[in-house]
């Protein structure tokens, strides 16, 4: 019996943990998206604040960890 709670327990935990990697993994792949194309958008921002090379390497790191996170999401190994 407890060992029936533990295991669905431990599938509920996985499927939330799952479910924000999924979250947060898009949303920080589009935020890099953002930065790393962001020169070729017209906005307002760009007028004050000019995109630099330091926007690319932000944006690609966001790309890259955004990327990880979707990949952890889908894997699903937090109990090894």
């Amino acid at each position: 019996m407890l060992e029936e709670y533990e295991k669905k327990r431990r599938k509920q935990v996985s499927s939330m943990r799952a479910i924000m990697d999924y979250a947060m993994g898009v949303v920080i792949f589009l935020l890099g998206l953002f930065f790393f194309l962001r020169d070729r958008v017209k906005l307002e921002v760009n007028e004050s604040f000019p995109p630099n090379y330091m926007d690319k390497i932000f944006g690609g790191i966001c790309i890259i960890y955004g990327a990880w996170r979707i990949y952890r999401g889908y894997k699903k190994n937090y109990f090894q």
